[in-house]
């Protein structure tokens, strides 16, 4: 017996971030986010079920993967297979159009197209809501990547009613300028990241409970299309969070000096009338908030100072899609 599915799950950024989990097994957060899906970036995902298959193999951008990372997408795969009450092994193919561990949402994509692929494959078709509460179990941000546009990630109580859901299509000239400083692996992950600024940084509460307040204040900015107020809290939101992390014990900081300077060019168009507010996840690339319509004139005044390939501009991304094989 063989049993397929194919899967495009596009990347997003949190505007009011995710960073801590209060319950390591089944990635349960802090706080709830949320964040917008861009269009930029996405993973395409292949999961083959076979009676066949001896084991599972995990091929990432055509190369075959060692143990240890084959044997976190085994893990995930385990998830349906339990569920769905078969014991196949799986072929998984998996394409990032993301650079990996960059602090570019990669861990998003991949494991909401995983987990879209892996529904169609098990059979199990459960719905979107549900499905999002799989993929937060393989990367807390997964969760929100299930849906396009402005997305919110109910943190819950248990791990069945930590899911996100969408907030707004961001159809109103809403975009992103990213500008990716440096693309290469991160020292310290996003995991080890965060159970040290949990465990260690005095700022940290203080940080967590203030983001559920932003939550609900970038909610109701989006529903008023406040776009003033919106990047205001997403840049203060950023900005905290960082700092929790330079409290840490030893302290972890993501920037380089090219993304201090982005800030200040984002302040400084500011200045002159143009709406544009800077956010960071997990790594030094900064990503740029700002009206799609004025994403050209941001990008003009950046590339007096980066090359343009360094520069991508955005606009709000889809929900999960169901590839033809």
């Amino acid at each position: 017996m063989i049993s397929r599915g194919k899967a495009r799950a596009y990347s997003n950024i949190a505007l009011i971030k995710y960073w801590g989990k209060r319950d390591e097994k089944y990635i349960l957060p802090m706080n709830s986010s949320l964040s917008l899906t861009v269009d930029c970036f996405y993973t395409e995902t292949e999961v083959v079920f076979s009676n066949s298959y001896a084991k599972d193999y995990f091929y990432l951008n055509g190369s075959l993967q060692d143990e240890s990372a084959t044997g976190k997408i085994s893990s995930f795969l385990d998830l349906f297979r339990k569920a769905a009450d078969i014991d196949m092994k799986a072929i998984v193919k998996s394409t990032n159009f993301v650079p990996t561990a960059a602090g570019l949402a990669s861990s998003a994509s991949g494991f909401a197209a995983l987990a879209a692929a892996c529904n169609v494959a098990s059979e199990l078709n459960v719905g979107l809501r549900e499905l999002s509460m799989y993929a937060r179990q393989g990367s807390g941000s997964a969760a929100r990547s299930i849906y396009g546009g402005f997305v919110e990630w109910q943190k819950g109580t248990n791990e069945r009613d930590s899911y996100a859901v969408p907030v707004d299509d961001a159809k109103w000239d809403i975009g992103m300028v990213i500008v990716v400083v440096n693309s290469n692996a991160k020292k310290v992950s996003s995991r080890e990241g965060m159970k040290r600024t949990v465990s260690t940084s005095p700022f940290y509460r203080i940080w967590s409970d203030k983001a559920e307040e932003d939550v609900k204040e970038a909610k109701l900015a989006i529903k008023n299309r406040d776009f003033e107020k919106l990047g205001l809290i997403t840049e203060r939101n950023g900005l905290m969070m960082h700092a929790t992390m330079l409290g840490a014990n030893p302290p972890i900081l993501y920037w380089e000096p090219e993304s201090v300077l982005v800030m200040k060019m984002v302040k400084e168009l500011r200045d002159e009338g143009i709406s544009c507010y800077f956010t960071m996840d997990a790594g030094p690339n900064v990503k740029i908030l700002c009206r799609m319509s004025e994403s050209n004139r941001i990008k003009e005044r950046l590339m007096e100072v980066f090359d343009e390939e360094r520069i991508i501009v955005t606009g709000p991304g889809p929900g999960v899609v169901i590839l033809a094989l």
